[in-house]
């Protein structure tokens, strides 16, 4: 049982929540992810740790209501205990000094991206940061992104802070500025994070990405999370959830993202009143 001490809507849709975790928060690294189960009957949810304290034994996570079983447990609040919390699992990020490093967050992948930038930084890297979203009502962590970066953008699709556009026009630009990059992280939707890696491939850059794809297990027994790697089928949960990315077949991945949207319709319209379109939690 994990008691939820805060919560906190950072952004339209986005919820932190900062749990009592000792044995998460003594193991957990930058990169690596856990699966939430709210109560005996609801779905395993996989989030990436955004954030640990090991004096203080607490983990935090931040989601995205997307979807019938985030909106549910976006309805908990403080003092509420969630049943399960499974992890740390997956590989942790791949932390030493590099160089130069651009570190992209997109939307909520802002959140995992986060510890990462923080561990490159104290590794002893430049880091250039960007992230974005589709506006400012949108944008979370920027105080945050912006303390632990040499240099630090920030982009939305309406111009309604930082520059107008996308990621990927800042990442082109530094490319053609910067001498010498070393690495690129880029985490957020899929669109974004191939863009990123087509955009890198000719400059020869190493590029990472985290993918989240359907998990079950999480342990790499039910085979759900597979991707295709470098010609190869890998599991997001044990061989990931970070990966080359240009070696990812992002045709497949984009595929399997979508392989339950009508189920999620279904669950959506089932737990959903009147016109309003706001989801209760049942009882």
């Amino acid at each position: 049982m994990f008691k939820i001490l805060k919560k906190q809507e950072l952004a339209t849709g986005i919820k932190l929540f900062e749990i009592s975790a000792p044995e998460i928060a003594a193991k957990g690294q930058p990169g690596q992810f856990v699966i939430v189960r709210m109560d005996e009957l609801s779905e395993r949810i996989p989030l990436t740790i955004a954030d640990f304290d090991r004096n203080r034994d607490t983990l935090t996570l931040i989601f995205q209501e997307v979807g019938r079983s985030t909106i549910d447990l976006g309805t908990m609040n403080e003092g509420d205990v969630i049943l399960d919390i499974v992890g740390p699992l997956g590989k942790a990020s791949e932390i030493e000094k590099f160089g130069k490093i651009i570190c992209i967050g997109g939307g909520v992948g802002i959140a995992p991206i986060y510890p990462i930038t923080r561990a490159l930084k104290q590794a002893g890297n430049t880091v250039y940061s960007i992230i974005g979203a589709r506006s400012r009502e949108h944008l979370i962590l920027e105080k945050e992104m912006q303390a632990i970066s040499d240099y630090f953008f920030v982009v939305s699709d309406d111009g309604s802070t930082g520059e107008k556009g996308f990621v990927t026009d800042v990442l082109q630009r530094l490319m053609d500025e910067v001498k010498d990059v070393a690495l690129v992280v880029a985490i957020g939707p899929l669109p974004m994070m191939k863009a990123a890696s087509e955009m890198t491939r000719p400059y020869g850059i190493k590029t990472i990405v985290s993918l989240n794809p359907i998990m079950v297990d999480g342990t790499g027994m039910c085979g759900a999370c597979r991707v295709a790697v470098g010609g190869n089928t890998m599991f997001a949960c044990v061989d990931g959830p970070e990966f080359d990315g240009h070696q990812v077949d992002w045709s497949i991945a984009e595929l399997r993202s979508r392989m339950f949207v009508n189920e999620e319709i279904i669950a959506m319209n089932k737990c959903c009143s009147g016109g309003e379109g706001q989801c209760q939690k049942q009882k």
